[in-house]
């Protein structure tokens, strides 16, 4: 749902002496907050970049169903990877930093890569010796046989390389992370467009290419991990192994829970397909294809929500800890407000090129695809909204009750995709999912209006907006258009207070630029 990232010598995470290694231990240099946001930021959208030409040429030449053979093993391996080592590694940023001010690193790391490779065996050798289940599971059918065992072979890559971005990130080397997950998106790209070219025209080279990559970026960090073993000094008195696992396994159950359910309503959808559409496994996986063309664009903008609201979010804390509750309140609704005009914008536009980039990036071969966009975007505009909104219950420390959203929605979007998908096909899968994303963003605000967050009328008009999109780019544009003249001459879409705080931001930016 995924993890999302001027470096100082002061700010060594491994300074010289006491508990981190002592006058001669090497120090090792992290990054400070800024310099780590803005390096994460500018390579995330070069890696989104990288990763729409990548997904553009996969559309082009993987044929449907091998497109759709593909979608169904990645939402595979997201699923399945942080599963298989029971969300281990996603408690690392909690508990990093408390074992290595006890002097007990190198007992995290060891104890930790022990039961992570094992699981991760243990994983990899049911997916071989039960090959035709999990075809069946994964595909819709029990053929699969060779695609499995290469997935056997991806998930080890994939666990050994979200082990190390989440031990990285722990360590606050956002540098480091920020160039492994661009090295891993271009080296994916680099890869696949090569086997694809050169060796095989099938989802099998797609699923060799991202284990290569992910194992080519994670071979690539190890001197860094090296230099940090290093930097620690070997543990004196370490924790029993009762009462270690005890402080980790609890937090890493709740871990574990939340993404289950992320990942789950991500990959839902894809799942009802391949077991519950009429006609044969074969038609099934296309249809998935054609599903999948739809979202390549879409979910560029669900990416970029999620920048902007993690971008936002200590902002956010800011307020709130400085007991400015009304304050936050009144940013998030503005921010929610100008982030979903601004994405409806953009599908506009989308909506206008999407011709050329169906008929001819594409090749005309996935029409389905185009015929469901409209709601393809919708959804995910809603989707992005949502995890912005999330914000006030992260500030409020009730972010578990995200989860109880994301679990009606899941309820939601697989109720009604089993209904629908046999009636309706693709747009029966594509309306339940805006269906299960409405409910998401919908029990977001309301549970953050339960926690004292304050909501406004316009903010719920404007959220309808997108549903602009069904009607066509240019209907869209005069409801954009209305919106515009609404905010300037009335009061109803935005308050006078949050059209001030706007001409005070641009003026502020002016004055910056002209001096």
């Amino acid at each position: 749902m995924s993890r999302t990232h001027a470096a100082t010598a002061a700010e060594g995470l491994f300074a010289s002496g006491g508990l981190d290694g002592g006058p001669s231990a090497p120090a090792l240099r992290t990054d400070s907050l800024a310099a780590g946001v803005l390096m994460l930021l500018v390579l995330s959208v070069v890696q989104r970049v990288a990763g729409f030409v990548r997904a553009v040429l996969f559309c082009r030449w993987l044929d449907p169903q091998d497109l759709g053979l593909w979608d169904m093993a990645w939402g595979f391996l997201m699923l399945a990877a942080p599963l298989a080592v029971l969300s281990l590694p996603g408690t690392f940023g909690r508990y990093v930093e408390y074992f290595r001010q006890r002097g007990q690193f190198r007992t995290f790391l060891r104890r930790t890569v022990a039961l992570c490779a094992a699981l991760a065996a243990v994983s990899a050798a049911v997916l071989c010796l039960s090959p035709h289940w999990f075809s069946q599971l994964i595909f819709g059918t029990p053929e699969q046989l060779r695609l499995v065992a290469l997935l056997a072979g991806s998930l080890l890559a994939v666990i050994l390389y979200n082990y190390l971005l989440s031990l990285y990130m722990a360590l606050r080397n956002i540098r480091l992370v920020s160039a492994l997950e661009f090295c891993n998106s271009l080296s994916f790209a680099v890869l696949g467009i090569g086997l694809l070219w050169y060796w095989e025209c099938s989802a099998a080279s797609v699923v060799i290419a991202y284990g290569g990559a992910c194992l080519l970026s994670a071979a690539l960090s190890c001197p860094w991990l090296r230099q940090a073993w290093q930097a620690m000094p070997e543990t004196l008195a370490p924790q029993p192994r009762a009462a270690f696992w005890s402080k980790l396994l609890p937090f890493a159950g709740w871990v574990m829970l939340s993404n289950l359910l992320t990942n789950l309503f991500a990959v839902a959808d894809r799942y009802v397909i391949v077991h519950f559409a009429p006609g044969s496994p074969a038609e099934a996986l296309t249809l998935v294809g054609q599903y999948h063309s739809s979202r390549v664009v879409p979910l560029l903008l669900a990416s970029l929500a999620a920048i902007l609201g993690t971008v936002l979010l200590p902002h956010l804390s800011h307020d709130w800890e400085a007991g400015r509750r009304a304050r936050v309140s009144a940013r998030l609704n503005l921010f929610l407000k100008l982030l979903v005009l601004l994405l409806t914008a953009a599908s506009a536009g989308i909506l206008l090129l999407a011709p050329l980039l169906f008929d001819v990036a594409f090749q005309g071969k996935y029409a389905d695809g185009l015929a469901v966009l409209p709601w393809t975007l919708v959804y995910c505009i809603w989707c992005g909204a949502g995890m912005v909104a999330q914000s006030y219950l992260w500030c409020a420390e009730r972010a578990g009750w995200s989860s109880v959203a994301l679990s009606a929605g899941l309820a939601v979007g697989v109720a009604l995709n089993v209904l629908w998908l046999p009636a309706m096909g693709l747009h029966g899968t594509v309306l339940a999912t805006s269906a299960a994303n409405l409910v998401v963003l919908v029990l977001v605000l309301w549970l953050g209006h339960r926690a004292g967050m304050r909501r406004d009328r316009g903010l719920w008009l404007v959220l309808a907006a997108p549903l602009a999109l069904c009607l066509g780019p240019w209907v869209a544009a005069m409801v954009l258009a209305a919106v515009v003249w609404e905010a300037v001459c009335c009061d109803r879409l935005f308050s006078r207070a949050e059209k001030q705080r706007l001409v005070d931001i641009l003026r502020k930016r002016l004055q910056r630029l002209s001096t």
